[in-house]
């Protein structure tokens, strides 16, 4: 899944290069990039579908010049992710019914991927092996309210356990009971399942959806695909696939998994992964220089020397045309800043 806008990584992530397209590690590949290294050992690069939003089609091609045009989904209109699930499992049904699929968004970042390759094995052979909706859990290390929770069930087999409940996004102080607690885990957003047992559930929990896909169901993987998603894709419900199917369905289980992983949604989230030096500071680019100042994170085009004395714990994130410098503490207030940008300065800025 590619098509997001990223917009709490602004000003880096903008409408015209959200974070997927960006190298926020300095390492020469971007998030996109890193995400199809990952899965590379896992599929065949003949089975790896991109789903993204129009626009992007010529990032897609030039930072995955591997993918074949027709293995990229481009969505006319942001419909959230149950959308664009669905469209991949009719798209891959049409092609193999009895195919297995691993969802992945391309901006995250997971460490240790020789165990997020066993992981996933292990995911793919208990969902042939039965009628499950799969997605990985991750042991939460802070109350952090950002992610959504997944409360765990009875265990089915090592490592695999029935879902109680789904949480989005708790506030603080109830993200700090589900730690305590030990029966929550935060939902990374990864999902396996068979096409059939997806498809079943559309059917079943999100059936306004499901009628739009089922209308185009001799166009898929045919010339006639894409003029039946122009036409039809902007009449989906705009809703995330935990909204739509995970929190209703009564299959749903959890792998429980120990690899990195972070979804870097936010500045805060890049700060945790990234190295720091002896003072704290996150410096992406070899042109910052500081002084008297800790816990910062520092990011500008390299073009540009930034210099700074006294400042502790901010972000400082220089676009270009647009300068930001905020706490750290105060991320989360990121969105109603672009907010207040859109109202002023219409989509300029964005």
């Amino acid at each position: 899944m590619c098509g997001g806008i990223g917009s709490r990584f602004w000003p880096y992530s903008r409408a015209n290069m959200p974070k997927q397209f960006l190298d926020l590690f300095g390492t020469g590949r971007s998030l996109l990039q890193m995400t199809y290294d990952r899965i590379l050992p896992l599929i065949r690069p003949e089975n790896i579908i991109v789903v993204t939003n129009r626009q992007y089609v010529d990032l897609i091609c030039e930072q995955l010049p591997e993918i074949d045009r027709s293995r990229i989904l481009l969505e006319p209109d942001r419909r959230n992710t149950a959308p664009c699930i669905a469209w991949a499992a009719y798209h891959i049904g049409a092609i193999d019914p009895q195919a297995s699929m691993i969802v992945t968004p391309s901006d995250h970042l997971i460490t240790r991927e020789s165990i997020f390759e066993n992981c996933v094995a292990r995911g793919f052979d208990f969902i042939e092996r039965h009628d499950a909706l799969l997605t990985l859990g991750i042991n939460p290390t802070r109350p952090e309210t950002g992610y959504g929770y997944i409360q765990i069930g009875r265990e089915i087999e090592p490592g695999l356990l029935k879902v109680k409940t789904f949480t989005e996004k708790p506030n603080k102080e109830l993200a700090q009971v589900f730690i305590d607690t030990g029966e929550f885990f935060w939902n990374a957003g990864i999902f396996l399942w068979t096409v059939k047992s997806i498809k079943d559930a559309l059917h079943h929990y999100a059936p306004d959806l499901a009628a739009v896909f089922d209308a185009g169901t001799n166009r898929f993987a045919t010339e006639g695909e894409d003029e039946f998603i122009e036409q039809n894709f902007s009449g989906c419900p705009s809703i995330s696939i935990d909204f739509a199917v995970m929190e209703k369905a009564d299959n749903v289980y959890v792998e429980c998994v120990n690899f990195g992983w972070s979804d870097l949604g936010t500045w805060g989230s890049l700060y945790d992964n990234s190295r720091r030096d002896d003072n704290g500071n996150v410096t992406v680019t070899d042109n910052i220089m500081t002084y008297n100042s800790t816990g910062n994170i520092f990011m500008a085009p390299e073009n540009k020397l930034v210099v700074a004395s006294g400042i502790h714990d901010c972000i400082v994130a220089d676009a270009g045309d647009v300068l930001l410098i905020c706490p750290k503490s105060d991320e989360q207030q990121i969105k109603v800043m672009l907010t207040d940008v859109r109202i002023r300065h219409d989509n300029k800025y964005l």
